[in-house]
């Protein structure tokens, strides 16, 4: 679990990056959760936004994704989920 420093820090670094998926129509479906997992796996803090026309809540899209992919959720800002997992190879992020 992270605490609330991290989470700070980790939204500051997440700032300046730009969503590499979105969630639409579909939802959130078990070739997506595997895609999240192996870019977090990549970069350790990702961004995915969810559109106008996906079915279902971003909170519980949040809970998917983070779910699926053993991530922690570092926020939701309007329709922009920051999750975050530490990679097991390429570790980037130190965290506070």
């Amino acid at each position: 679990m992270l605490t609330g420093k991290q989470k700070r820090f980790l939204r500051s670094q997440a700032h300046h990056l730009n969503p590499i998926f979105q969630v639409g129509k579909g939802g959130v479906s078990k070739n997506l959760i595997k895609q999240v997992a192996d870019a977090l796996e990549a970069r350790e803090l990702i961004k995915v936004s969810v559109l106008q026309n996906c079915e279902f809540e971003r909170d519980t899209v949040a809970e998917e994704l983070s779910a699926g992919a053993n991530a922690e959720l570092v926020q939701i800002i309007g329709n922009v989920i920051v999750l975050y997992k530490e990679s097991k190879e390429k570790k980037q992020i130190q965290l506070p």
